[in-house]
């Protein structure tokens, strides 16, 4: 069921009037429904429910911490990259034993901050982190649970920037050098090796990309059998895609029986890491045109959200939807839909054609819950976006708009100047 819907030419989202939100947040500003947010969860959830699993939300898709606590209630863990968002994943009730810290550049105060917080599991990606953590273990007193990650030269159809299984990808272990690395981590006294894990990248609309990933990975397991190994964890990382435009994902249901089918009967607990998929439909962009402007060869519609707010067009050439929030009875127009910001790279939409905008109409940005704020900038010292979440008739300001004194916090002129 679509929770973003027009009832009387108006646009909601659950049961309140998206233009009623506007009047009292303003905008730009995120909006999230949380009816679409635990279906897709809860779907998700339930495609695997008849395998050992657990189901860990890909924090950096969406870091809000209304957000992590809706996953927090359904027992979803955490999938995170940074010690910030371990403190996200923590303050918004996820327990430690479902947190699982990837992440090529874990710093020695990020690996203190998760051991000292007992998480479940690091997914080594670099013999050089190894070592550090076991001497941090070691200074500690403890022992660091880990899965290395291996990077198994999967072929996918995404975006460079945002596939992660090949070799020229920073990220994981090369295929010949796992066994190795295996090897090398048992010899060290505080380090406890119990996972395989690996990730091949986002937006992936095809189920055999990771059925080949899994394959490698059951390949190298058989083999950290014969050398005695102990490996409880499977992690297969995240990257299952959403609909932007005409994309046809398959469904979790078809995901997971692939999944299992190339699993068989191994005795394995199998971690996932979904986050677009959970989080990328549930959120929209709210925005409202300034002006609009003609030339020779364009017509621009200029609106108040900017590149700052969702990059994704300008960093990957991204499609978005593009919705009125109020509908417009006229014929369609071919135009950009621009923001404020000072660079030609400032847009969402090139040459599609879209209702005829007029400044102070309402649009919806569509599909802006995953890598939307959690990627904004304060790029033009523009403050950021509010978010907003709603539950059926309720709304909530889950985040409030940054202002211009957020913009200097911690800025200090110094004496000398």
């Amino acid at each position: 069921m679509n929770h973003f819907v027009y009832k009387d030419d108006n646009l909601f989202c659950e049961d309140v009037p998206i233009a009623n939100i506007v009047e009292q947040v303003g905008t730009p500003f995120y909006l999230y429904s949380h009816a679409t947010i635990t279906r897709h969860f809860r779907v998700f959830e339930g495609a695997f429910n008849d395998f050992d699993h657990l189901t860990c939300f890909s924090v950096k898709s969406n870091s809000n911490l209304a957000i992590l606590r809706i996953f927090a209630l359904h027992g979803g863990g955490a999938d995170i990259v940074s010690g910030g968002e371990l403190f996200r994943a923590l303050r918004a009730g996820i327990p430690p034993d479902k947190i699982f810290y990837s992440g090529v550049g874990k710093t020695p105060e990020e690996m203190k901050l998760a051991l000292k917080s007992n998480i479940r599991m690091f997914n080594v990606e670099s013999e050089q982190e190894l070592q550090t953590l076991n001497k941090i273990a070691n200074n500690m007193g403890c022992k660091a649970t880990i899965a290395i990650r291996i990077n198994p030269e999967v072929e996918t159809n995404t975006h460079p920037y945002i596939s992660t299984g090949h070799s020229e990808n920073k990220f994981g272990i090369s295929l010949e050098d796992a066994l190795n690395t295996y090897e090398s981590a048992r010899q060290l006294e505080n380090i406890d090796v119990k996972g395989i894990s690996c990730h091949i990248g986002s937006q992936l609309t095809d189920i055999d990309p990771f059925l080949n990933a899994l394959r490698k990975l059951k390949d190298i397991l058989k083999e950290l059998k014969k050398m005695a190994f102990d490996i409880t964890f499977l992690n297969l990382g995240g990257g299952l895609g959403i609909t932007y435009d005409d994309e046809k994902p398959p469904h979790p249901l078809e995901y997971a029986m692939a999944l299992k089918k190339v699993l068989g009967k191994e005795n394995i607990t199998l971690i996932l890491e979904p986050g677009r998929v959970i989080i990328g439909n549930a959120g929209i962009l709210i925005t409202q045109v300034l002006y609009t402007k003609s030339t020779k060869n364009k017509n621009f519609i200029i609106v108040d959200a900017g590149m700052n707010d969702l990059i994704r067009p300008t960093l990957y050439n991204s499609f978005h939807a593009i919705q009125p929030v109020k509908m417009i009875h006229s014929e369609m127009v071919v135009a950009d839909l621009v923001g404020p910001v000072c660079e030609t790279g400032d847009f969402f939409v090139k040459d599609r054609k879209m209702p005829p905008f007029k400044s102070g109409d309402l649009v919806a940005i569509m599909s802006a819950g995953a890598y939307s704020f959690s990627m904004a900038s304060n790029y033009n010292s523009r403050p950021r976006p509010a978010e907003v979440m709603v539950k059926e008739k309720l709304f909530s300001i889950i985040r409030s708009r940054e202002t211009y004194d957020d913009l200097i916090h911690g800025e200090v002129i110094p004496e000398f100047l």
